[in-house]
C-alpha cells in the first residue's frame, strides 16, 4: 500500500511544467461570451470497474483544445478514468460551457480573467479585463473566480483590486496561482472569512511555508497539480508525508490541462490519461469543516467551497489514505 501510494503521488504530478502560451488577437473587453445550450440532464459517467471515483479540481478547456478535443471526448476520457466533476476555468470563458453543455453538472464552472493566453502575463495592468470579467460573469453558474495568477505586489492594482471586490460582491470563491508571498498578500487583503483554493499548493512553495499558512488561514485549500516534488525518484518526502496527515482534509487533487501543444504538450487527453493508475492508488481529497472533523469523510466535503451541491461521492480525506499506508508498513 505504501509503494502504491508514492507512485500515485509521483503520477498525480506528472504533468508538471510551464504552459506555452502563444499572443491571440483580443476581442472586445465587454463582449458577452457565445451562448450554449443549456443542459437538460446531467449525464452519469459510465461505470469504470476498479477506478476509485475523482473530483478533478484543476481543469482547463481553453479554445486550443476545442477541435482537438470535442466536448464529448472530453466527456469519454473522464468517464474512463473515474473523473466524476471538476472545476473548469477557460480561455475565453465560452470553453467552460462549451464542456457544460455536454456534461451538465458535473462541470463546475470557475470565472477566469483571461481571453486567450496572453492575458495570463498581462491581465492584472490591463483595464479591459474588468469588462470582460463582468460581462461573462454567469449569475447562478459560477462558483469561484480564477485560476488568476498573481504576484507578490499586485493585489493594489486597480484591476486586481476591481475583480476581487467584483469576486466577493458575487460571494464566489478565489484561486489564485501565486507563491507563498503572493498568497500570504492576497489572504491579508481578502480576509480570513475569504474561502481560498490555493492553485498548485503555490507551485515553488515548501512545506513549512504551506504548513505556516494553513496553520493560520483557516479557510485556505489547496491542490496538487504540477507538484512533482511530493515523492522524488519515487520516494514519499518526510515533509510532504506530515504535512499530508497533518492536513488531510485541505487538499485536493487536480491535473491542470491548459493546452494542446506546448513543450510538455499538456493535452486533456494526456493530462487526465494519467489518472487510471492514480486513482488505483489514492484517493481523491475532500474536505470538511476546520478544525472540527478533519478525519472523517464528508459527503458534503465541497459544500461550504462552492456554495452548490455536495462533492462526488466515494471520496476520503487524503489523511486516511495516509493512516492506512502508516500502519501497512
Amino acid at each position: 500500500m505504501a509503494r502504491s501510494l508514492i507512485v500515485a503521488f509521483v503520477l498525480l504530478a506528472a504533468c508538471t511544467g510551464p504552459a506555452a502560451v502563444a499572443p491571440t488577437p483580443t476581442p472586445s473587453a465587454t463582449a458577452k461570451p457565445t451562448s450554449s445550450p443549456t443542459p437538460t440532464a446531467t449525464p452519469s459517467p459510465s461505470a469504470s470497474p476498479g477506478l476509485m471515483p475523482i473530483f478533478d479540481a484543476h481543469l482547463h478547456y481553453s479554445r486550443e483544445s476545442w477541435t482537438a478535443y470535442p466536448p464529448e471526448k472530453i466527456s469519454a476520457l473522464m468517464d474512463s478514468v473515474g473523473v466524476r466533476s471538476a472545476l473548469v476555468s477557460s480561455a475565453p470563458d465560452e470553453g467552460t460551457f462549451r464542456l457544460k453543455a455536454v456534461m451538465g453538472d458535473r462541470i463546475i464552472p470557475m470565472l477566469g480573467p483571461y481571453r486567450n493566453g496572453a492575458d495570463v502575463f498581462s491581465w492584472a495592468r490591463d483595464g479591459t479585463v474588468v469588462a470582460y470579467v463582468q460581462s461573462a460573469y454567469r449569475p447562478g453558474m459560477h462558483r469561484g473566480f480564477g485560476e488568476f495568477h498573481l504576484n507578490v505586489g499586485q493585489t493594489a492594482l486597480p484591476v486586481v483590486k476591481s475583480v476581487l471586490a467584483f469576486a466577493a460582491q458575487k460571494n464566489l470563491f478565489l484561486q489564485p496561482h501565486a507563491d507563498a508571498r503572493a498568497v500570504a498578500e492576497l489572504l491579508g487583503v481578502v480576509g480570513a472569512d475569504r474561502v481560498v483554493l490555493w492553485a498548485h499548493a503555490g507551485v515553488t512553495a515548501t512545506p513549512d511555508e504551506i504548513d505556516a499558512l494553513l496553520a493560520k488561514w483557516p479557510h485556505l485549500w489547496t491542490e496538487l497539480s504540477l507538484r512533482d516534488d511530493i515523492a522524488p525518484q519515487g520516494k514519499l518526502d518526510p515533509k510532504w508525508r506530515a504535512l499530508l496527515l497533518k492536513y488531510g482534509d485541505r487538499f485536493m487533487v487536480g491535473t491542470d490541462t491548459w493546452t494542446v501543444g506546448g513543450s510538455y504538450t499538456a493535452t486533456p487527453a494526456r493530462c487526465i490519461s494519467r489518472a487510471p493508475i492514480r486513482s488505483r492508488c489514492s484517493h481523491p481529497i475532500t474536505r470538511s469543516t476546520p478544525a472540527t472533523r478533519p478525519s472523517t469523510s464528508s459527503r458534503a466535503s465541497l459544500s461550504l467551497l462552492l456554495a452548490t451541491r455536495p462533492s462526488p461521492r466515494a471520496t476520503l480525506p487524503i489523511r486516511a489514505s495516509l493512516a492506512r499506508a502508516r500502519t501497512s508498513t
